[in-house]
């Protein structure tokens, strides 16, 4: 059994929901050596979440950004949890309903995603800052 773990960061990123599949990628060559196995995606953050949806046209991912904005509104006046602005509550709860990990399957040395899928970093915040994430594989 074969196990390898990385963390990374990316830059700061404008609110919205970005495919992020190279970078996790990039960040873990090893998965390459690995012919069956699993992997981990895991963000650091309670305000950015990640999901695996459509990698081929942007109009889902501008969709997927309204329909949050839509389902968890701004300027709620029952948050009591406001502190860095009128996008702070609702960030947490976007990013416990999307949550902080993806997994997925490893065959043949590459990410067993779907034709149409890839790995998308929910960005919930206006000004986010850089995020941190934690990639895991393990397999033979």
């Amino acid at each position: 059994m074969k196990m390898y773990q990385q963390g990374f960061q990316l830059k700061e990123k404008r609110r919205g929901f970005h495919l992020i599949t190279t970078e996790v990628l990039y960040a873990m060559p090893q998965i390459a050596e690995i012919k069956i196995g699993m992997s981990q995606v895991f963000i650091q953050h309670t305000s950015a979440s990640l999901t695996i949806n459509e990698n081929a046209d942007p109009t889902v991912r501008k969709d997927f950004e309204m329909f949050f904005n839509k389902t968890v509104r701004e300027n709620d006046p029952d948050y009591q949890h406001d502190y860095e602005g009128s996008d702070d509550m609702p960030a947490h709860l976007k990013a416990s309903i999307l949550g902080s990990s993806v997994m997925i399957p490893i065959r043949n040395g590459k990410l067993a995603l779907g034709t149409w899928q890839g790995i998308y970093l929910c960005e919930h915040r206006d000004r986010g800052g850089s995020r941190s994430f934690v990639v895991t594989a393990w397999g033979e």
